[in-house]
């Protein structure tokens, strides 16, 4: 299992080599699925109630 600073080296390094090798729109996508990513995965764990969010 992975510790919250092994997770975000991870994501900033894959960051980084989308920046490099692919550019701004590389990096932007790679975030953006990586948010998604994240949310997903807080929402399976069941860290993040979406329900309750949704009646607001």
């Amino acid at each position: 299992m992975m510790n919250a600073a092994t997770t975000g080296i991870a994501a900033g390094m894959a960051l980084g080599f989308a920046g490099y090798f692919g550019g701004f729109w590389a990096f932007l996508l790679v975030l953006v699925l990586g948010t998604a990513g994240l949310i997903v995965g807080l929402v399976v764990q069941g860290d993040l109630d979406v329900r309750s969010r949704r009646r607001q």
